[in-house]
């Protein structure tokens, strides 16, 4: 298993942030964790990725336990959120320099030159982030991630901000590494279309626990409803299942 997640628990004072949580994620395979504002999915990604500390519970990612040796998973790991702003003085090159010495990349140029055509970023590479817009943003965030060539790659909302087109590129582009690299993908999104096209497991949280899971399909005929956007909200509404 890529990740491995046993009554996992963080509480702040009397709020509990994620309380119990259990689940794996095989390697290879791209799993969607979905829930409303507040449901826990910030909180587990940040504690997959050492961030935070749980309460309780235990976390091994890629064979290490996050809270003994999360040195030796970090390198092979990576993060991208639209959400968590790259120093905005710096240029967009300038930013992907700093993070390829920062996990050790050799022929730095190289890569973030290959990056730049993977990802179109030619236009704006030498522009200060400040001056992004929000999609370009996204977009060099993403490079950023992809500059370890990362094992584990966890996203919360990587298509925010793209227009249609490019997002549907962005998705295509994420499934290929996949393929290509037998690399483990952990997903939070609130684009239940993206969920679905990407994702082969998901599992649905409902303040800070989890309530279910399965792959889209499976999820979607056991709610008896017709998209995985329609499971969202019955779960988010607490609604129960209709049986057809």
């Amino acid at each position: 298993m890529a990740v491995q997640v046993e009554g996992l628990t963080k509480r702040y004072g009397a709020i509990h942030a994620i309380d119990g949580i259990a689940f794996t994620v095989r390697r290879g395979s791209t799993m969607g964790i979905l829930g409303g504002n507040g449901a826990g999915k910030t909180t587990t990604l940040a504690i997959l990725l050492g961030l935070l500390l749980p309460t309780s519970g235990r976390t091994l990612v890629l064979g290490c336990d996050m809270q003994k040796h999360r040195y030796r998973a970090l390198p092979d790991m990576n993060f991208s959120s639209p959400y968590v702003d790259l120093p905005r003085r710096l240029t967009a090159a300038e930013n992907l320099k700093v993070y390829a010495r920062l996990y050790g990349i050799p022929n730095v140029r190289e890569r973030i030159e290959t990056l730049a055509g993977e990802l179109d970023l030619h236009a704006f590479l030498h522009r200060p982030i400040g001056s992004l817009s929000s999609g370009q943003r996204t977009r060099v965030a993403l490079a950023k991630a992809m500059l370890n060539r990362p094992t584990l790659l966890l996203l919360d909302e990587p298509t925010a901000s793209l227009d249609p087109a490019t997002a549907d590129w962005v998705r295509g582009y994420l499934e290929r590494y996949r393929v290509q690299t037998g690399a483990t993908i952990l997903l939070a999104s609130h684009n239940m279309a993206e969920v679905e096209r990407l994702c082969d497991d998901v599992i649905m949280l409902r303040q800070g626990r989890v309530v279910d899971r399965g792959s889209p399909d499976t999820l979607i005929e056991r709610h008896g409803r017709t998209s995985l956007e329609e499971v969202f909200l019955a779960i988010a509404r607490n609604e129960r299942a209709e049986r057809t």
